[in-house]
């Protein structure tokens, strides 16, 4: 244990309450200030308040302003600190430094911790023959593991988190209680005599298999070809050999999940660890620092040619989704097992991902042929981030485990706490309270009971951990959404804010930037203020006060909401709609046409992402889908390079509103004489040319200078780099969300943005 700090009896002492806030819980703050205190010869304490930490400091003065100093400047990795408040006291004669023990007493900027992955100094000890936590799953320090997952309430001490129920052995509480220990004050810390356990059983018997056994047979049951749900951090893993068809087939056989790409993890190997992803995939500087970053997402990458990994692990795509193993049991599995292994999320299809051992194994039975649980509870799920570079950037599509809660901050205050619902895909609400937004892990599509379950323990959970009761509700205004009918049932006041005007809102507060914006919301389909299915459009203002000053021309789509898993539909409607037959349309009888030409279940739309589904569907033959964006994932993927677009015209419709014209383009991507490729690069490169078009035409009438980008439309890294390259290269400031997925995901805090601005608004 470190020598207690001990003052310089020949300066004369002053003493100081400094007190931070920002990401200073459960990430070993409190040690670290004990032993730069110790350094400097400070003498005190520091204890935990509730989100913020509060030093009591006693030393010479220039000794205390050196202290301070480092107090950010040598911060751990993981945490960021900020200094809010420095406070002058009587001089104090402490004998030593001590940490005190947790306050609960105070009304402080809470921070509740995302899940870590684990850090050089326990994967050494994990490999280290000599050490007492060798192979054990769940090594773990005050530097990584486990956070938000096993939170039940704050203060973040491990009496409130699911370890209570694993005492510590004698050594462990040695370490837990010596300041001078990394793992002082580790909540999840445990070793092999006295934490959770790994247990390896087949599906459909109760013998199990426990400690180096279960993971033994996990391995050889993987290197046989066979399934496994791995329980994680965050909730389960479908795993199986990524390099082999027959594996990966059937699992997309008995999962019913035939096309969707399949989530890669790939062994540590090399300096950077980084070694086995460089054989399969063509990595940029970006993407390499991302992927051994803490926060251990899946990063889409290019795939290499020569890649030995199955075909059908991301069939007809040119990308994959890698990731490296980030807690200590996929680190040795996949050390053990010697190649990338499939790691998907264990779920049904578009819910949240299982985290209880019970229904894992009652609702994966079908799926996997072994599980390998553990013991440590799950207090929350969590699903893995997932990350693309677009436009030179690492952009998030999902968040996840190891990035949320995401906190962000708004340029307007609240005027009363509130929860933000988000819309019905990519689902995910959001806190916020003051000028602070925390918005919540990727929960799932909102269309099945566990979702809405999961989704109710997140609202009250997020709740209850940053110690704020919403008072007022927020939600989409397409009264068909699950979260706008949850909404409804909720005995507190109800806003609604259009979807589009959402997502608008979400890039203003994010870039916070004076002035007008024109904000491009081009996605699938969301309800508009006139009642037809938007996505396609140009909103021209500031967060909280948008007008519509541009579409796409409208056309009505067949069967409704049917049309989003069969794009052959948005095909023929463009054909219907210009007077043309589309030779090769899937309607045999004729019946889709007929209900169209009379209005039955045929509403209209402006979406980019439908047209996108008709040119996947022409160019592609992609008529009917397994999952969303199949179809226009296909069509980036065949293009390679710039092409010159075809001219569309821009004209004024009766609403005012500035409308493209899709028709010129419908000939080409339908031109069978054509290939593939160059159709598709002629459609990105038309659609991109829409958008410099309009943002021109309304420059000419509005001053403006900065253009934002989002809705799911742009995840698609060619529309939006040629949408920024055209605007750039006109004198347009652009922005893409860099810290929230431009997709669904932002609505809930695009809601709580448009809210507090309007609030602000009223009250002056």
């Amino acid at each position: 244990m470190a020598e207690p700090a001990v003052s310089r009896p020949h300066a004369e002492l002053e003493s100081v309450r400094i007190t931070l806030a920002g990401h200073v819980q459960g990430v070993g703050f409190r040690p670290f200030v004990y032993r730069l205190a110790s350094r400097h010869g400070i003498v005190g304490q520091v204890q935990n308040r509730l989100g913020e930490v509060d030093i009591v400091a006693s030393g010479p003065a220039e000794v205390l302003q050196s202290f301070e100093t480092d107090l950010v400047a040598k911060a751990p990795p993981l945490s960021r600190p900020v200094i809010t408040g420095v406070e002058q006291l009587e001089a104090r004669h402490d004998t030593g430094f001590h940490i005190a023990a947790s306050s609960s007493d105070a009304d402080a900027r809470i921070f509740v911790p995302p899940d870590y992955f684990m850090c050089d100094d326990c994967r050494r000890e994990l490999q280290d023959p000599d050490d007492r936590r060798y192979r054990y799953p769940f090594i773990n320090c005050t530097q990584c593991g486990p956070r938000y997952t096993l939170i039940e309430s704050l203060p973040y001490d491990r009496h409130n988190t699911s370890m209570a129920s694993f005492p510590l052995c004698a050594d462990c509480e040695r370490e837990y209680l010596d300041p001078a220990n990394r793992r002082f004050h580790a909540e999840p810390v445990a070793c092999p005599a006295c934490g959770p356990q790994v247990a390896y059983a087949v599906t459909g018997t109760e013998q199990a298999l426990e400690a180096d056994a279960a993971l033994d047979a996990a391995i050889a049951a993987l290197g046989d070809g066979r399934i496994v749900a791995v329980k994680g951090i965050g909730g389960y893993h479908l795993m199986c050999d990524a390099s082999s068809v027959e594996a990966v087939a059937e699992l997309r056989c008995r999962k019913q999940r035939p096309d969707k790409p399949l989530a890669v993890m790939f062994p540590i190997a090399g300096n950077d660890g980084l070694d086995v992803v460089r054989r399969h995939a063509i990595l940029s500087d970006a993407e390499l620092e991302l992927l051994a970053s803490p926060v251990r997402p899946i990063v889409l990458i290019t795939r290499r040619p020569s890649s030995t990994l199955a075909d059908n692990v991301a069939p007809a795509l040119q990308e994959i989704g890698a990731f490296l193993p980030y807690s200590p049991l996929h680190q040795l599995l996949l050390e053990g097992f010697g190649g990338p292994l499939v790691a998907t999320s264990g779920n049904i299809s578009g819910e949240p991902v299982l985290s209880q051992n019970d229904e894992a194994a009652h609702r994966l039975d079908a799926v996997a042929d072994a599980f390998l649980h553990h013991d440590r509870p799950i207090v929350r799920p969590a699903d893995d981030p997932v990350y693309r570079r677009i436009a030179g950037k690492m952009r998030p599509l999902r968040l996840g485990r190891g990035c949320a809660p995401a906190e962000l901050t708004l340029p307007w205050r609240q005027p009363a706490p509130l929860l933000a619902v988000g819309g019905h895909m990519k689902g995910a609400l959001a806190l916020s309270w003051d000028d602070r937004v925390v918005v919540s892990p990727h929960i799932g599509e909102m269309d099945s009971p566990r979702s809405l379950a999961v989704f109710e323990q997140v609202a009250a959970d997020l709740q209850a951990l940053y110690g704020v009761e919403a008072e007022r509700i927020v939600c989409d205004a397409h009264s068909g959404y699950t979260t706008h009918q949850w909404a409804r049932r909720q005995a507190l006041p109800l806003e609604t804010v259009w979807h589009h005007e959402a997502h608008a809102s979400a890039v203003a507060a994010e870039f916070e930037r004076p002035g007008q914006w024109l904000v491009f919301a081009w996605d699938g389909v969301g309800l508009g203020d006139d009642g037809s299915l938007w996505g396609g459009e140009a909103l021209l203002g500031s967060a909280g006060a948008w007008r519509r000053v541009c579409s796409l021309r409208p056309f009505r789509l067949p069967g409704g909401e049917r049309a989003g898993r069969e794009p052959w539909r948005s095909a023929a409607a463009l054909h219907w709609e210009c007077g043309r037959q589309w030779p090769d349309c899937p309607d045999e009888h004729g019946l889709a046409e007929f209900a169209w030409r009379r209005q039955l279940n045929a509403p209209e739309t402006s979406a980019a992402g439908r047209l996108f589904d008709a040119a996947a569907a022409l160019i592609c033959g992609q008529t009917h889908t397994s999952f969303e964006a199949q179809g226009p994932m296909q069509l980036e993927s065949l293009a390679r390079s710039p092409q010159h677009p075809v001219y569309l015209s821009l004209s004024r419709g009766r609403n005012g509103v500035l409308t493209s014209d899709w028709e010129p383009l419908l000939e080409i991507i339908a031109d069978q004489e054509r290939c593939p490729r160059e159709r598709s690069e002629i459609f990105h490169a038309s659609l991109a040319q829409i958008i410099v078009q309009q943002a021109c035409r309304i420059r000419y009438e509005f001053d403006i200078g900065q253009v934002g980008l989002c809705g799911g439309v742009f995840q698609n890294r060619l529309l939006a780099e040629l949408a920024i390259e055209g605007l750039t290269r006109r004198g347009f400031e652009v922005f893409l969300p860099e810290q929230l997925p431009c997709n669904d995901a932002a609505l809930c805090y695009g809601q709580a943005a448009h809210l507090a601005v309007a609030s602000a608004g009223a009250r002056s």
